[in-house]
């Protein structure tokens, strides 16, 4: 909300961050459990503007109440839910139970907790920590209007041949070489916004979040790596994850736009000078100087023709 006074425009938000809450859903008749650990963010859009300019608090929902309302309707999901569907019933509540709220912003972020594998066999209550993490941010408007992004972060990738960087500008300040053969080690985050613009157009059962996010996160990897014998030669950085979004939006029609940022995580070639020979010895691509600082930073987000940003 916004609103002019006393010479000064104030736009506010206000909320409740790092909320972090776990659900187990214990299988039935002995069957396995399943288990989720998120951290929550919430933001509300509302008209409690008296407060910041007469110190009238009558309108503000207490942070403390959105806590309480996290674990609450948490307790209440008697059935396994994604973080998306989560962040949607969150902003439904906040969005339509306070007058004075005009929207409700979820964030989440999921711990990347895996089923371990005990002699080839998921355990039935035994979960292990990955490493990339699932994050969604849910916006709900009142009167039932939905923005509902979902994302990757931390996603670790690395190919050691099949990449190459030639033919960019060149000045006096240029001393990286040219090369056709180099490894490419970067470290995906990924956004994505779905096509859904209202609440009611959420499809149901058997539309489901998370599987969605393994098969973006499957055709990304496939991408970026290409065919198991082979691969697929990378020209730089950019090609790759342009060809990676790309991939993304042929092949999931639900999907609007996907943002990814992949810096570029450099592993340099060792040249040392030996005792018994002090002419530089250039190792041939097998020893490398891993360094993630400095390093380029990509970013872009391809967006679907007539699609509304």
């Amino acid at each position: 909300m916004a609103r002019d006074g006393e010479g000064v425009k104030l736009e506010q938000v206000h909320g409740k961050g790092r909320v972090r809450v776990a659900r187990v859903w214990r299988g039935e008749n002995g069957g396995p459990h399943h288990f989720v650990e998120w951290n929550v963010s919430i933001s509300l859009l509302s008209d409690c503007l008296p407060a910041y300019f007469a110190g009238d608090n009558l309108n503000i929902v207490a942070t403390d109440t959105m806590k309480n309302t996290v674990y609450a309707k948490a307790k209440e999901c008697s059935q396994l839910l994604s973080a998306e569907e989560f962040g949607i019933l969150l902003g439904k509540h906040f969005s339509s139970f306070y007058p004075v709220v005009s929207a409700a912003i979820v964030s989440i972020v999921e711990k990347p907790w895996e089923r371990v594998l005990i002699n080839d066999q998921p355990h039935s209550h035994g979960f292990k920590l990955g490493s990339e993490k699932h994050t969604t941010e849910v916006t709900v408007k009142k009167g039932g209007g939905l923005l509902v992004k979902s994302g990757i972060e931390g996603l670790a990738v690395l190919k050691t041949t099949q990449s190459g960087f030639e033919g960019f500008v060149r000045d006096r300040y240029t001393m990286l070489p040219e090369t056709r053969e180099r490894m490419l080690a970067t470290e995906v985050s990924a956004s994505w916004r779905y096509s859904f613009s209202n609440v009611t157009s959420v499809p149901g059962k058997p539309f489901c979040y998370m599987q969605r996010y393994l098969d973006v996160k499957k055709v990304l990897c496939d991408t970026f790596f290409g065919p198991p014998k082979d691969g697929v030669y990378s020209p730089s950085v950019q090609n790759t994850l342009y060809l990676m979004g790309e991939a993304v939006l042929s092949r999931f029609s639900v999907i609007d736009s996907i943002q990814l940022r992949m810096p570029n995580l450099h592993f340099l070639p060792v040249n040392l000078p030996t005792k018994d020979n002090p002419i530089i010895v250039k190792f041939d691509d097998d020893v490398y100087m891993p360094t993630d600082e400095p390093h380029g930073t990509i970013q872009a987000t391809l967006t679907r023709p007539l699609s509304k940003l």
